[in-house]
């Protein structure tokens, strides 16, 4: 049998987030007859460190603390040249931009570049760095349009969407229609998120829906801006901080409907696990999320920014709460159908055994 191909998996954290939790499923589900994933952050321990060690996958830090050290791309340099992986998969943006130079440098076989939010093209300036990567992934059929407007040959391209494990993420009892309306959101605290949008659309629901709260699960650099803006908000009593955790399922369980006031994306897995839980969604017409609910079968979408048509959608739901059942099953059968964590896995296998020589 082969010797495995050793996968190095580049990320700036593991803290709660979804491309952490999409690239450490990804790493963990790898065939190891097959691949010997190795995972390196450029911080020090955070938030799912643990799940990547009780699966067996190696760690390596280049920082001692949450924060990535000033001189990370040193210690990257460093490390990737002892270990020599046969693909090197960066997942965020720091790691896309100097996992490629130094790929480039020390002759790596291939670096297989990733393109996960709707600012990664520009964040990782990819009308320069692409032609160093071997090939690359996008999580989203928009991203995949943007890149190629942006003159990256379709060829180069490849389009793998995430995945969800539906029996971890299942509908729970009652059924959302039955539940208090409780709106949530789970997403990093982070500018891309656009979660003032979500404050104002609140204020405008408990005029109709006193009663009406907003959930947010996650951690993130704008925490503490975000909680001055809530507290400075008419509805600062009805807005919930809680943090970022391993298993967000209580909090889907508990829900009457999910939202997401994103101002860039690429396909969020949080909308993913939303659907796979039977819950409702409104969300912001961005990226991949119009492909993500179907076009609106089975969420309702608005423009990014606008707190007034927000709104609106969650108002729909929260009045006819049996439209909100509706789209919760039609949203279940859509993830089902389309986004398997093994559908995910086995394109990521068959690509990197092509770009190895092997497939």
């Amino acid at each position: 049998m082969p010797v495995p191909l050793s996968v190095a998996f580049v990320m700036e954290d593991l803290c709660f987030g979804g491309t952490q939790r999409q690239m450490l499923e990804l790493a963990c589900r790898l065939d190891r007859n097959r691949f010997a994933p190795v995972m390196i952050t450029l911080t020090g321990e955070t938030d799912m460190d643990a799940t990547a060690r009780e699966a067996g996958i190696p760690l390596v830090h280049l920082g001692t603390d949450r924060r990535v050290p000033p001189l990370f791309f040193l210690s990257l340099r460093r490390e990737l040249a002892r270990l020599r992986p046969d693909i090197v998969l960066p997942g965020t943006a720091l790691p896309n931009i100097w996992c490629r130079i130094w790929g480039k440098l020390l002759r790596l076989p291939c670096v297989v570049g990733t393109v996960r939010g709707g600012g990664g093209p520009r964040r990782q300036h990819e009308r320069l760095l692409w032609r160093l990567t071997g090939t690359m992934i996008c999580n989203s059929l928009a991203l995949r349009e943007v890149l190629q407007g942006m003159g990256i040959p379709a060829a180069h391209l490849h389009y793998i969407p995430n995945g969800v494990d539906t029996e971890r993420f299942a509908p729970a009892d009652p059924p959302p229609s039955a539940r208090p309306p409780e709106i949530l959101c789970v997403a990093r605290l982070a500018g891309d998120k656009e979660h003032e949008t979500l404050f104002r659309a609140l204020e405008l629901v408990r005029k109709r829906h006193p009663d009406a709260v907003l959930r947010l699960v996650g951690d993130g650099p704008r925490e503490a801006e975000l909680k001055a803006l809530a507290a400075a908000s008419p509805a600062r009593e009805a807005i919930l901080f809680t943090p970022g955790t391993p298993d967000v399922r209580p909090w889907y369980d508990r829900a009457r409907l999910f939202a997401l006031s994103s101002a860039r994306e690429g396909q969020p897995n949080v909308i993913l696990e939303a659907l796979a839980c039977g819950l409702p969604v409104c969300a912001t017409r961005v990226g991949g999320i119009p492909h993500l609910l179907d076009g609106g079968d089975c969420g309702l979408l608005s423009p990014a920014g606008d707190a007034a048509a927000m709104a609106e959608n969650i108002l729909r739901l929260l009045d006819a709460p049996g439209e909100g059942d509706e789209l919760g099953r039609r949203g279940r059968a859509r993830v089902e159908k389309a986004f398997s964590f093994a559908a995910m896995v086995t394109a990521h296998e068959m690509l990197f055994e092509k770009c190895s020589g092997r497939g």
